[in-house]
């Protein structure tokens, strides 16, 4: 790079940066991934698989959402960052092949891929940061320092038998989630200042929209691919139209007002690294895996329609939806100051179910999670529709 060019993207006054077509092509090993972690859950669906497969998901999360910080602040468009983005790729699709059997053959695998994605992205920015930014040159190496120690317990899990791996990796993913709560304060250099954690908000909240599309795409996939391998009978398509309504009313919930009032929100801010960190980084992480596993639970319900609903299918089908509307009610209050009184009403709803859900069948239950999701959806319409009117 010649002297006075700049991998940092040109920050300006109006509007946002677009999300560039190499960011979407780099998030196609997200989707796989997605597919991966419900598939993983789905088949190891005991308490101990369930906490497994969580790990596994935090673990994408972070490096999905690391990423998305690092293309705020770096141009994509240029050539460096873009080879830096495929060399993600690549160790991606190292980390999403060996979700299935990372607590078992190939734990130290996903441990390296993880391990180079993060560390490796986080020295490539601080190298790429000019001398002109110190404060944010300065960030990039806590975060890198931050990354290799978590790194140490991420390899060594991957070098143990499983049951010492869970412990190894769950210290390292309270290493990690706990760097950005404390700015990634380390000895001797202190935490890292407000204002090198600045971004461009309308990018952040347009890349994490999309995640969620990812993840709503990957519950559509495993509603479309299993109905596509069962019998057509009445009851199985019932089962299939109440799942894809189920999605319909989770995008509605999240995009019908809440995902543009955060672009503008956090595009106005004053203080937008807070903001991307608490609303995006932290709060976005509930509503994916809500929709993963409600993702489970239709699966579950198209396979297995009649009979009385048992454990698994409680977990998926009022879990999804309730671990998505607590994400979606805290992301709203952080970036509107409101408790949106229709999710508020639609958890309690949810939570009212539970002790009903043995005595429903699948089909029943699904019906009646969708329902209450629906209601949420419509709710929130008429009412801030009303609102906007008076």
């Amino acid at each position: 790079m010649k002297q006075g060019e700049t991998l940092l993207r040109e920050r300006s006054a109006h509007g946002h940066h677009r999300v560039t077509y190499v960011e979407l092509f780099f998030d196609l090993v997200f989707v796989f991934a997605i597919t991966q972690i419900s598939h993983t859950m789905l088949e190891h669906f005991t308490s101990l698989g369930v906490l497994q497969t969580a790990i596994l998901f935090v673990a994408v999360w972070w490096v999905w959402i690391f990423t998305s910080w690092i293309t705020n602040w770096l141009d994509p468009e240029q050539t460096p960052v873009r080879i830096m983005l495929f060399g993600m790729m690549i160790a991606g699709l190292l980390l999403s092949t060996s979700i299935p059997k990372a607590f078992e053959t190939r734990g130290l695998v996903f441990a390296l891929a993880f391990v180079g994605m993060q560390v490796g992205r986080s020295v490539f920015t601080a190298l790429s940061i000019p001398a002109s930014e110190p404060a944010m040159r300065m960030n990039l190496v806590r975060i890198a320092l931050w990354l290799t120690i978590s790194g140490v317990f991420w390899i060594a899990g991957g070098l143990v038998d499983s049951e010492k791996r869970l412990i190894f990796w769950m210290i390292a993913v309270a290493i990690e989630y706990a760097g950005p709560a404390m700015r990634f304060r380390l000895p001797g250099l202190g935490p890292s200042s407000l204002q090198a954690w600045e971004v461009e908000g309308g990018h952040m909240a347009e890349r994490c929209a999309l995640f969620i599309i990812i993840a709503l795409g990957e519950s559509i996939v495993v509603t479309g691919s299993t109905f596509a391998g069962i019998d057509w009978t009445v009851t199985a398509i019932i089962a299939f139209v109440v799942a894809l309504l189920g999605s319909i009313a989770m995008w509605w919930v999240y995009f019908h007002l809440g995902a543009e009032a955060g672009s503008d929100q956090i595009s106005g801010s004053q203080d937008t690294g807070r903001l991307a960190r608490l609303a995006y980084t932290y709060l976005h992480l509930p509503i994916v895996a809500g929709i993963v596993v409600a993702a489970v639970g239709d699966e579950l319900l198209l396979a297995h329609p009649d009979g009385h609903s048992g454990i698994k299918a409680i977990i998926g089908m009022i879990g999804g939806p309730l671990l998505f509307l607590v994400g979606v009610i805290a992301f709203k209050y952080t970036i509107r100051g409101l408790l949106q009184l229709s999710h508020l009403v639609g958890i309690v709803a949810l939570v009212a179910l539970i002790p009903f859900a043995h005595l429903l069948s699948p089909l029943a239950l699904s019906t009646a999670t969708t329902v209450i999701m629906l209601m949420v959806a419509a709710w929130e319409a008429i009412s801030l529709g009303a609102t906007r009117r008076a």
